[in-house]
């Protein structure tokens, strides 16, 4: 019975370093993305500056590296891991707020470039929640 508890044990916290990474590597991804293409994607989301997609992949790349310095830490620290997942519940409220509230006035492609990137940042929290239970409970 302790064997496979904590066999389980180190199968979750596997499955959790990999959504972690994951997670690291779309956020980096996107925020090189947004730096390196930030007039295109202003232009493409009806945004007037670009200067509000810089911040946004500034604060992206940062993120990732705090996420990816995580995934590799042995013990992960949980506590680190709930503010992760914090972070990534705010980026999912507030991408909704802007797809929902007439506050940015956001192209069609820009709504759906949104709300698919707020789907995907819900699966990486609700994933990381999910097996972060299962390692502290």
């Amino acid at each position: 019975m302790i064997l496979s508890y904590s066999l389980l044990n180190n199968t979750t916290m596997k499955t959790l370093q990999n959504v972690l990474t994951i997670n690291a590597l779309s956020s980096g991804a996107t925020g090189l993305l947004l730096v390196g293409f930030s007039d295109f994607i202003a232009q493409l989301f009806g945004i007037p500056a670009s200067g509000i997609i810089i911040g946004v992949g500034i604060f992206l790349v940062a993120f990732a590296a705090l996420v990816f310095v995580e995934s590799r830490r042995n013990p992960m620290q949980p506590e680190r891991v709930r503010f992760i997942i914090l972070l990534d519940r705010l980026w999912v409220a507030v991408s909704l707020v802007l797809v929902v509230l007439p506050m940015v006035d956001l192209s069609v492609i820009g709504r759906v470039a949104v709300v698919a990137v707020a789907a995907w940042v819900a699966l990486m929290a609700y994933l990381q929640n999910a097996n972060l239970k299962k390692i502290t409970t």
